[in-house]
Order: C-alpha cells, then structure tokens, then sequence
C-alpha cells in the first residue's frame, strides 16, 4: 500500500512540474529578421540631418519563462546644433519572444530636452499581466510594447495584399492598452539616399483623440522583400514635416530584393 501511495505521489508530482509548462503560446513564422540584424536610419527635418536612429537585434541569455528571447535594442539622438538646443538621448530595450515574437521585459530611457522617462514593464504573457514596478494591468496574452511591434509587424503575411486591407494587434505602452492598426495603401517604387526600393506603403488607421488627425499625418514605407524593413516615414507636425530613412543595414536574414 505504501508503494502504491509513494507511486500516486510521484505521478501527482509529475504532473504537477509539468502542467506549468504546457501553457499554450502562439507560434509566429518569422523569416524577416535574425540575430545580428543592425538598421540605421537618418532623421532629417526639412533639408537638415537632426538627428539619427539604430535598431539592433542582439542575442541574451535572459529568459521569458525559460523562452529564448531576442533583445533588441533601439537608440536616437540628435546630430550637430540640433543637439545645441534639444539634445536627445533615447534607449529602448526589448525582449522578445523568439517563437511568438511578444515581449517579456520592455526598458525606455528616454531623455529628450531634459524632459525624461525610465519605464520599466514586466510581461508575463502566461498571467495576461504586465507590472510596471508599482501595480499589475490585466493584458491579453501576445500584448506587444513599443519595440516589439515593429518586429512583430514585420512578420505578418502580406500575400495577396490588397489596397485597404488593414492589420491589427494590441499594444501596451505608458500603462494603457491599445490597438495598434495599419492600412496597406499599395505598391511604390521610391527613392532615397541609398537608392531605389520597391515598397509596400502603409498608413495607421487614425483613432479619434489619438495621436494623428489624418492619415497623411504618419506614412510609411516598406521594402517588397522578405525583410520587411521600413525604408522610408514620414511624419507632419505643426512646423513641418520629419523624414526618418534608411541609410545603412547588416546581417539581414534575407537578400535584399527590393533594391532596385
């Protein structure tokens, strides 16, 4: 009788150990980037380079709930006189999911003008949590950051797009959820610095009271390839229009076809 208690015992235990790790998480198809993917972009304002953006995806040994994880790390600053009278001084972590593409750790440190902001999120995607060092928000499980939206964009299916066909997935940045939404607009063929591109072109659907008013305020551009790397935004404030555009890439996963 003891054997067969001490036997329950062990198969209750087995289970026990187990049924943690039987959480289903999506699985997401990503042949658009890798490790040792590195994009710089030029931000000008008008004719004037102001400043410049990286985007880096990196390896870790940190784990999501014992996940491998991409961390991907995203830095701007202002260039030249810019900086004079506006110096900007941006970094922005995240790490994501290597099989769902959703983060479990966001970190901004974001300095701009001495204005500053150091967030930190915690995303147990297994708890439909975030905690932000203070209280826990109820998400739904994929919930992506700031950063990891940008990648997770990349990795969806554009076949057989057609103009107006929309895109959608959730976001949580400054202890809010959101949709996040964009519009396909069709196919272009643009010119930048470093050439000619063949493009998807994208505008978010604008939310009433959110940041844009029109959908002109925010265009997007990206590469007819399956690297899926924006080339080319454009975005108009009230004082005139800033350009942010491609200007140096390395370790793509994937031959960059659109280029012209």
């Amino acid at each position: 009788m003891k054997k067969f208690i001490y036997a329950i015992a062990l198969i209750g235990l087995f289970f026990g150990m187990t049924s943690s790790n039987m959480f289903s998480y999506p699985s997401v198809s990503n042949s658009a980037f890798q490790i040792g993917e590195k994009l710089r972009y030029r931000i000008t304002y008008g004719f004037v380079d102001a400043g410049e953006a990286k985007l880096e995806v990196k390896s870790t040994t940190i784990k999501g709930n014992n996940r491998s994880l991409f961390h991907v790390v995203g830095t701007g600053k202002t260039l030249g006189a810019f900086s004079a009278f506006y110096k900007v001084r941006d970094t922005y972590q995240s790490y994501i999911d290597q099989k769902s593409i959703m983060p479990w750790i966001f970190v901004r440190d974001v300095n701009e003008g001495g204005y500053k902001i150091n967030q930190k999120y915690t995303f147990k995607q297994n708890e439909n949590k975030v905690y932000n060092g203070d209280k826990h928000f109820k998400t739904p499980l994929g919930i992506q950051d700031m950063i990891s939206s940008f990648y997770k964009a990349r990795t969806l299916d554009f076949t057989n797009m057609k103009p107006g066909k929309k895109f959608k997935f959730k976001c949580f940045m400054d202890d809010e959820v959101f949709d996040l939404e964009i519009k396909y607009m069709g196919d272009e063929v643009i010119k930048i610095r470093k050439g000619k591109f063949k493009v998807h072109k994208f505008v978010p659907v604008v939310q009433t009271g959110r940041y844009f008013e029109t959908e002109e305020d925010v265009q997007f551009w990206i590469t007819a390839d399956k690297n899926k790397i924006p080339v080319l935004v454009k975005a108009k404030i009230p004082v005139g229009t800033v350009k942010m555009h491609l200007v140096e890439w390395s370790g793509l996963k994937n031959e960059l076809s659109s280029k012209l």
